[in-house]
């Protein structure tokens, strides 16, 4: 059966490429809704044209080793599409086209009913894997700009001469407590500061887990001969740490993050005055 639908849809295709193409990019051009120029659907319809009729000599199976090159080219586009911010409707679209296109031909030339049905199942099978490539290249879009805004919203500033500070603002999971060490860890190696303030004003809630998180992220400091400080501890925090009998032991806590940076620069050795303004009566 592979073989009498591929032997329909390469006759069909082979008849006149050249007008299979124009069919194909006018059909196109509709859903893409000016995602991409003409000559550049152009460009990618002439060139997977190309590698599907080639590979129609060994029939109608897409999942066979002849329409390697076909689905390379398809993943390919499914990933550029993807980050492209392409629709799963416009890139499937740009595939089913191509159906549009052989039916055209296939009425134009009375083909048989055969032909139709081989026409309608190869291009299902090719819109198929698109659509499946396209999803996983979302994913992993998805997936990459979840770790890159991770990483922006878990900043660390220099706040003074040995200072540093982690602003946490949202939840604190495993996956961003390795993030958060890591960084730290780097930044209290670049610039050789000994006091670490972990602020989690921006923390909703703390819980035992992200009370172990924390601890976690402290012994981490510590290893590398930073002492740590924990800023942020408002009054419903405080309560909640007490009622779930959470330990912090030695670890220093402070309501806010000037109070932090007063207690690690004076564990620096550093003398904060509050100058007084005379006033000229």
């Amino acid at each position: 059966m592979a073989e009498d639908d591929g032997r329909c849809v390469r006759d069909l295709v082979r008849g006149d490429e050249r007008d299979v193409l124009q069919r194909w990019v006018a059909a196109a051009v509709g859903p893409m809704q000016g995602r991409l120029t003409e000559a550049e659907l152009e460009r990618t319809c002439s060139e997977l044209l190309g590698q599907l009729s080639g590979a129609l000599d060994d029939g109608a199976d897409v999942g066979s080793d002849a329409y390697a090159g076909a689905r390379a080219l398809l993943a390919e586009l499914s990933r550029e599409w993807a980050r492209r911010g392409f629709t799963p409707s416009e890139t499937s679209s740009a595939v089913f086209a191509l159906k549009e296109a052989l039916f055209a031909r296939a009425h134009d030339s009375d083909a048989p009913l055969a032909t139709v049905i081989a026409v309608s199942r190869w291009v299902d099978a090719l819109g198929l894997f698109i659509f499946e490539t396209f999803a996983r290249a979302r994913e992993q879009v998805i997936s990459e700009q979840a770790e890159q805004l991770l990483e922006l919203t878990t900043p660390v500033v220099k706040l003074w001469d040995g200072v540093v500070a982690v602003p946490l603002i949202g939840t604190l999971d495993s996956a961003r407590t390795q993030i958060v060490m890591e960084k730290l860890l780097q930044t209290l190696v670049d610039t050789g500061s000994e006091h670490a303030i972990i602020d989690i004003t921006g923390v909703p809630a703390v819980d035992t887990e992200v009370a172990q998180h924390l601890l976690k992220t402290v012994v981490a400091a510590r290893l590398m001969g930073a002492e740590c400080t924990i800023s942020g501890i408002r009054p419903q925090i405080a309560q909640t740490i007490v009622a779930l009998g959470i330990e912090f032991g030695d670890i220093p806590t402070k309501a806010t993050l000037a109070d932090a940076l007063l207690h690690a620069l004076r564990g620096s050795g550093v003398e904060v005055v509050r100058r007084q303004r005379s006033r000229n009566l």
